[in-house]
């Protein structure tokens, strides 16, 4: 089940989103054509991902409605005061975390990190960037977006650790290009048929 901020989000930006996805396929392939360079099929999806994750994310923090709009600049404040089975602590904490942990990720992935630091300190610039240019947009900072969020960058810091820990283990064969291509393209291909499902976008083309 999507998430109700990002499902609203989705609904509102699939066109542009699809949009995006035709453009920058076409140019990468076009370069891989011109400039004769080899495409990486499972790398240059991994990078369209994160781009349109980062869209996304930058469409959740500055389009959607997270109803306060008072600054924040007490660590925890905010965490403490929603109830651990609330509706708003799986929205305000647990979103917070989770809407992050791609992010940890992708950066891992990016730049074959495995220091934590680093994680954390793109994590925090990023974070903090986003609460400053709230404050200045009419909604708010809050400084517990920015501890939930550098959690959610450490556990996708640790997911990269623990799959590159794993590869490390697999047989030669499944180290191979060809086998990322396949992972990639099938989760891909399974995703767009899930979100082409789930808005009916088929009936609306």
């Amino acid at each position: 089940m999507i998430p109700t901020e990002v499902n609203i989000v989705l609904k509102e930006i699939w066109p542009m989103l699809l949009l995006f996805i035709i453009v920058i396929s076409t140019l990468r392939i076009v370069d891989a054509i011109i400039n004769k360079k080899k495409l990486v099929i499972y790398k240059d999806l991994l990078f369209l991902s994160f781009v349109l994750y980062m869209f996304l994310l930058f469409e959740l923090v500055t389009s959607t409605d997270f109803e306060s709009y008072s600054n924040n600049f007490i660590p925890f404040k905010e965490i403490l005061r929603y109830e651990i089975d609330s509706k708003l602590f799986y929205k305000n904490v647990l979103g917070n975390v989770l809407l992050f942990v791609p992010f940890g990720y992708f950066i891992c992935t990016f730049l074959k990190n495995k220091k934590l630091y680093i994680s954390f300190i793109i994590t925090l610039i990023t974070s903090l960037s986003i609460e400053l240019i709230q404050m200045n947009i009419g909604r708010s900072f809050d400084i517990d977006d920015i501890i939930l969020n550098l959690c959610g960058g450490i556990i996708g810091y640790l997911i990269y650790r623990l799959l590159d820990k794993i590869e490390g283990i697999l047989p030669n064969v499944l180290k191979k290009e060809w086998f990322y291509n396949i992972i990639w393209i099938f989760l891909t291909v399974g995703g767009i048929l899930f979100i082409l499902d789930y808005y009916n976008i088929l009936e609306v083309l």
